[in-house]
């Protein structure tokens, strides 16, 4: 009985597409053929590659281990640091006061670092920090005659519903806010990086003489 053409035009066919998708099959089918050459020719007496190992994770670089991190050298070995103190400024009646040279004086730890930042902040709600003019005193006075008209005092009780700590509580308060708390500068071989014309004020915003704590808290490179 003839084989029916239909048939072997699909099978031929089949082999075409398999072989096409998957030609590592028709190097398996040579095999059997090409062996008694590879042993004529010396082939099969060569040492065989190296076959890597496999593992069932996912991705396959997580089955090795991984690499070493490189040696520390002068570059990388620069210390980080915080240092945090705190102290009592001192006692100063109402106005603005230049307080570098003080500041300096309770922060002898600043010479140790080469580069970084330091914050100064106040636990107190009646009086501020700012960096302003560090030359001419005229300029503090001006500052504070400045605040008392943005914020003066009500004697007659027609601005401020408080009042239970004096006249000079409340808008102490108020300019506290407007000029703020804290002041950061930064830190730059062992010294403040002030302006020419920079430096730290202190503004007590009450009448009688206050202590004053605050904390400053440096962070930065150590030498």
């Amino acid at each position: 009985m003839p084989f029916d053409t239909n048939i072997r035009n699909t099978l031929i066919f089949l082999v075409i597409f398999i072989l096409a998708f998957f030609p590592s099959l028709f190097h398996i089918l040579l095999k059997p053929l090409l062996l008694p050459l590879e042993y004529l020719s010396g082939t099969t007496l060569q040492t065989p590659h190296r076959i890597l190992p496999t593992c069932a994770c996912c991705p396959p670089a997580s089955c090795y281990p991984a690499p070493s991190p490189p040696p520390a050298t002068k570059a990388n070995q620069h210390e980080m640091a915080w240092t945090q103190k705190q102290f009592t400024l001192p006692s100063q009646g109402r106005g603005s006061h230049l307080i570098t040279p003080n500041i300096l004086s309770h922060l002898p730890e600043l010479k140790t670092y080469k580069t970084g930042l330091l914050h100064l902040f106040l636990q107190h709600t009646s009086c501020a920090l700012s960096l302003n003019e560090n030359y001419d005193s005229d300029v503090r006075a001006d500052m504070s005659d400045a605040l008392d008209r943005i914020a003066p005092e009500d004697p007659k009780g027609e601005v401020y519903r408080h009042s239970a700590e004096g006249l000079d509580d409340m808008p102490a308060h108020v300019k506290s806010s407007l000029v703020g708390a804290s002041v950061s500068v930064p830190i730059r071989d062992g010294k403040l990086a002030l302006g020419t014309w920079q430096g730290v004020w202190f503004l007590e915003f009450r009448e009688g003489r206050q202590s004053r704590k605050v904390v400053a808290t440096m962070q930065g490179e150590k030498k």
